[in-house]
Order: C-alpha cells, then structure tokens, then sequence
C-alpha cells in the first residue's frame, strides 16, 4: 500500500479526470452524473463516483441491481462523513483492481512496468488511470488496442481540465505502448 503523498499528482488528476471529474465537489455521490445514467441508460458513462466505487470494491458484488447500487449509495455517504476525500482516495488506489492479479495501482506498476509508481511517466500514469474501467479485458496486456484508445482518452481529459499542457499531451499520445508483464 502507499499513502496519498506518494502518489503522483499526475495519477490522482489522471484518475479524477477519468473516473470522477467532480470528486471534490460532491458528498459521495454525484447527483447530476446519476440522472446523466438514468436519462441516456447507461450509455454516456456510469454514475459511480470514486466512493462508491470504493464501497463496492470493499462490499458488494458487480451484479447490476438496483438493491446494490442503493447500498453501495448509503455506504458512500457513510465512507465521506467518516474520511476525508485524500484518505478515500488513497483507499481507492490501494484496492482497485487493474487485471493481471495486481490491485492497487503500486501493484499495477510493478507489474506492468517493473517500476515503481513514482518513477513512471505521464503515458504509464495514464494508462493505469484508465484499466480500472475494464481491469481484464481492457489492460494494456490482454487489450492493447483497447487500453491504448483510453490512455489517449485520459490524456485527453487531463488536457481539457488543464492538468497537463498541451505540449505534454502531445508527446504522450505519440509514445507507444511500453507495458508488459514484469512479476505478478
């Protein structure tokens, strides 16, 4: 595990950018993405924020039910009036899953690459912020057409939310895929 100031700011905006771009600004859960899911039904994007992925990862299966998604609401606005959103992230990033048996996204580094988080570039960075969203089928081993599309996507958001330049996007969509497996 790793604490939330050994992760590198590029990965903490590159995870809120793809995975929950108003995180410090809802209570654990994110009203206008939730009727965003309801209106399109599903197809623009799910409503989960970073806690309630948290609350799901900790507590429930991924069986698409109403019940659960209820529950995994509660207990996000449980999880936010006990911790604040550093702690919540840094639990985040301990426990999600990133495909090749690797949870958490120091894991995920050294499987991946065979560094360290702190020691990757922006591209590796990344890459990593966007496999959560399909840990198996979507890593940069099993689908490397796949995870390469959403690398871009997130160096993508990252550059409309002005946490990279545009000189920096530029060269990191340009590197190829360097991902391979190190030790699980």
């Amino acid at each position: 595990p790793i604490t939330y100031g050994e992760l590198p700011q590029n990965m903490v905006e590159a995870l809120i950018a793809t995975e929950d771009e108003r995180y410090y600004d809802h209570a654990g859960i994110d009203w206008r993405g939730t009727l965003r899911a309801l209106f399109y039904f599903g197809k623009k994007g799910g409503a989960s924020t970073i806690t309630m992925q948290l609350a799901r990862n900790v507590s429930f299966t991924l069986e698409r039910k109403f019940l659960r998604k209820f529950k995994e609401m509660l207990l996000a606005l449980k999880i936010e009036q006990e911790l604040s959103k550093d702690e919540i992230l840094e639990l985040y990033i301990n426990i999600v899953p990133f495909g090749k048996r690797a949870y958490g996204a120091e894991a995920a580094a050294l499987t991946y690459y065979g560094k360290s988080l702190k020691d990757l570039k922006l591209e590796q960075l990344a890459m990593l912020a966007g496999i959560p969203q399909r840990p198996e089928a979507g890593n940069p081993i099993n689908g490397p057409t796949w995870a390469l599309r959403r690398r871009n996507q997130v160096l993508g958001r990252m550059l409309s939310q002005n946490s990279i330049t545009r000189a920096e996007y530029d060269q990191a969509v340009k590197t190829p895929l360097s991902a391979q497996v190190y030790a699980r």
